[in-house]
């Protein structure tokens, strides 16, 4: 087992990523959409993904609820043909897209209270955030309010993991999900691996300022990386970034302009109509989310992690950005898994051990 609070992962909330629902409606209608992975894989990922097949598979799951999966089927069956076209094509905007099918922001799990300066911020978790630590772990966690270029207000939260932690995970979490409920797992997380972690909520997520969408994503990410290195003095070079599902964009766009000492990618996207058109060959003007575009600018090691049963965002995402990354390393295909439970493999916490701990030294 892992890391504290996995438990948040089964709570009633409709989880990460968005588009998958909507496809079955709309490949039903269309005759030009069929099923299957997009893409080819090449020697290298084919090779890299049969040494993870002959290794097996440590503490495998039972199937996974269906209640997300649930979730978007009744969202989308109350639409009609033309409804689903209006939905995807008029306008073409990736704005629009996004913010009808890829944000859904939790109702908030935390507070954050100041003290009379303004500068103070304390922490208070809702039942709904299932702490699984010792008040000593929460006063590790220091949180404070920034602002973005858009004039959003962005909650942040630095979690002290070791205090001989060389690097600092700079995490971009899933989505319908907040800081509140994943500060067990960042806690549990660093502690394991040795780094520290720096995370923030989207606009519209939490104690966030603002609605979601995908420039505030990128405005976002730039405000965290920023409150990061000024606040803390924590340098490029002691930073890996990292992105989970949705939270991959961000982290594509901005390690695409900005040198760090790693990235993660876990469970990553190519493009919002790849996900939701798995045909797709090139990225259309309103294609939202482009990181297959994005992440050949990317001159970090890249690290890309995928479940190779993913029923959200298909394995084929991850293969594609792992052949198109400048400098990628061993990948981890993680036999059997979902979406929602890489972490619960044993091998996801021994790839980022050996990855923190010894590769990135030699890189």
């Amino acid at each position: 087992m892992l890391i504290g609070s996995l438990k948040r992962r089964s709570t009633p909330l409709p989880s990460s990523d968005w588009f998958k629902r909507a496809v079955n409606q709309v490949t039903q209608t269309s005759a030009r959409q069929g099923g299957g992975r997009s893409g080819k894989v090449t020697e290298a990922a084919a090779a890299a993904h049969l040494r993870v097949r002959s290794g097996g598979v440590k503490n495998r799951r039972e199937p996974r609820d269906t209640q997300e999966e649930e979730y978007f089927v009744g969202r989308m069956n109350h639409l009609s043909l033309s409804e689903l076209c209006c939905l995807f094509c008029c306008p073409p905007c990736p704005s629009r897209i996004a913010s009808k099918l890829a944000f859904l922001p939790p109702e908030p799990t935390y507070t954050l209270l100041s003290d009379e300066s303004g500068t103070r911020w304390t922490l208070h978790l809702s039942e709904r955030a299932d702490w699984q630590y010792s008040s000593r772990e929460k006063d590790s966690i220091e949180c404070f309010m920034t602002r973005t270029v858009r004039g959003n207000r962005i909650a942040c939260m630095f979690v002290r993991c070791s205090p001989s932690a060389r690097y600092t995970l700079l995490f971009s979490h899933g989505n319908a999900v907040d800081l509140g409920q994943m500060s067990s797992f960042y806690v549990g997380l660093g502690s394991r691996i040795n780094c520290n972690i720096f995370s923030y909520d989207y606009s519209g997520y939490g104690a966030s300022s603002g609605k979601p969408s995908e420039k505030n994503l990128y405005a976002d990410v730039d405000a965290a990386w920023h409150a990061l290195r000024t606040r803390y003095g924590i340098r490029p070079e002691n930073v890996i970034v990292y992105g989970q599902s949705i939270g991959t964009v961000p982290s594509v766009d901005l390690a695409a302009r900005y040198e760090s000492a790693a990235v993660i990618l876990h469970s990553p996207l190519t493009s919002g109509m790849r996900v939701a058109f798995p045909d797709t060959k090139k990225t259309y003007c309103f294609d939202a989310f482009p990181n297959i575009d994005k992440i050949s600018k990317v001159t970090s090691p890249v690290l890309v992690i995928h479940g190779t049963e993913d029923e959200v965002i298909d394995f084929s995402h991850g293969l594609a950005l792992y052949e198109r990354c400048q400098r990628p390393v061993e990948p981890l295909w993680v036999e059997g898994a979902g979406h929602n439970d890489v972490e619960l493999y044993g091998q996801y916490l021994e790839r980022l051990k050996q990855f923190v701990s010894h590769e990135l030294v030699n890189l």
